[in-house]
């Protein structure tokens, strides 16, 4: 309540002429009524608060979650968006806030899943919570009164649908810690508008994010695409549009193909070719599905599922990877809680992958940092790429295929290395 709210007033806040001593280093010291102090007085707050803490105990990271805030507020607290309401507007509403408050600084951001006020119904409750699931914070909240909102609610069916979406966010959390490291050190928001990372997309340069068949979509990180339903209670088909031309479906690892519409002449066509994305598929939209795509080039980490972040993972390390240009990725890892870190007990490992002539070769770093990972064995998921032998050191490396990737599992002894696809 930090804004603050005051609701015997008609401000609704602490009086605008109560007056305010900044003594700040730094600054030139003087009074200053609440009407100009209000906005950055959250902001002080969360930041007394992740002082206070820090004080009491130097080697825990703080956690903090504030309603209220300013510019510069995100070194002190993570926030959200607010109290929203338990409707579809209100989700489709949900991504582009979090768009903005990551591109003015606060990478750690999350709506009130489900929505604060009201009760959602079953099948609203389960789309944002897929939706929620690929967004740096993912809360279902609501207020004192309302329905029971937990992910267990509505029957069977909407608990499974919930459930499998819950559990990937487990397996993407190498991944998402990776990002919330990057956003921590250079400010880059871990949900991003297409735009940031495609910022001329269209065939005559022009972001896609303003094109209405873009509406909706938002990038995790720089690799993956999420894109919901454009209005998500509608059942109608839509387009997905791409910011690129080379995308693997998330969910199946299969490559995105084309769906357009013929055109009538090659005038027209060229006409039409300036205003298409690279690549556009139809969807039909479906309660259990959210559309998800990897770039072509791509490297994820992923875990074993646990059931906490306190949990250890037991089994090895996956590298998803995504045959295609430029490909690389990265994994950060340290204990979560201590300021250990900052003195070397961090781990920081990359990865490329490249297509020539000879196959396909996956290298894989050296071990930066003293922290040691739960993993004693890199597991590869190779997608877009059909091997017929694949080495390591001169020695054939068994490996099989699943589904639309080709699976095979070597040590990880620290030192990096180099594994061959033929």
């Amino acid at each position: 309540m930090n804004e603050p709210s005051v609701f015997d007033t008609d401000s609704k806040t602490v009086p605008l002429d109560v007056v305010h001593r900044i003594d700040e280093p730094g600054f030139w010291k003087r009074t200053a009524t609440h009407a100009e102090i209000h906005n950055v007085y959250g902001m002080e707050n969360s930041r007394a608060t992740f002082e206070g803490l820090r004080n009491l105990n130097p080697d825990q990271r703080p956690f903090v979650l504030t309603r209220a805030s300013y510019a510069g507020g995100q070194r002190y607290a993570a926030t959200w968006t607010g109290d929203n309401s338990s409707s579809w507007n209100h989700l489709r509403m949900t991504t582009p806030m979090l768009q903005n408050l990551g591109l003015s600084g606060f990478a750690f951001s999350g709506a009130d899943v489900g929505g604060f006020a009201g009760t959602p119904s079953p099948d609203l409750l389960t789309k944002w919570l897929e939706i929620a699931a690929f967004q740096p914070i993912d809360r279902d909240h609501t207020e004192k009164g309302t329905g029971d909102q937990e992910p267990w609610v509505g029957g069977a069916e909407q608990e499974a649908i919930r459930r499998r979406f819950i559990e990937e966010r487990y397996r993407l959390m190498p991944y998402l810690y990776t990002l919330a490291e990057e956003s921590s050190r250079t400010g880059l928001p871990m949900e991003r508008p297409l735009f940031l990372e495609f910022p001329d997309a269209m065939g005559d340069h022009h972001p896609i994010d303003v094109d209405t068949g873009a509406v909706g979509e938002f990038l995790l990180g720089r690799n993956i695409l999420i894109a919901p339903p454009h209005f998500p209670e509608e059942l109608d088909a839509y387009s997905v549009e791409f910011p690129s031309a080379d995308w693997y479906d998330y969910w199946t690892g299969e490559k995105v193909w084309q769906q357009r519409k013929p055109v009538s002449s090659e005038a027209s066509m060229a006409t039409v070719e300036a205003n298409l994305p690279p690549l556009s598929v139809i969807v039909k939209p479906e309660l259990s599905l959210l559309p998800v795509y990897v770039r072509a080039g791509s490297i994820l980490p992923v875990a074993p599922l646990v059931q906490s972040v306190n949990e250890t993972p037991k089994g090895p390390l996956t590298l998803r990877v995504y045959a295609g240009n430029d490909c690389s990725g990265e994994l950060y890892l340290d204990d979560g809680k201590s300021y250990a870190y900052e003195h070397g007990a961090f781990l920081r490992m990359k990865f490329s992958c490249e297509v020539s002539s000879d196959g396909l070769r996956i290298h894989v770093t050296p071990r930066e940092g003293s922290y040691s990972p739960w993993w004693k064995e890199i597991r590869a998921e190779v997608y877009g790429f059909t091997p017929k032998e694949i080495s390591m050191g001169g020695k054939n490396i068994p490996f099989a295929a699943r589904g639309s990737a080709i699976v095979f599992t070597v040590a990880d002894d620290a030192e990096g290395f180099n594994v061959m696809l033929r």
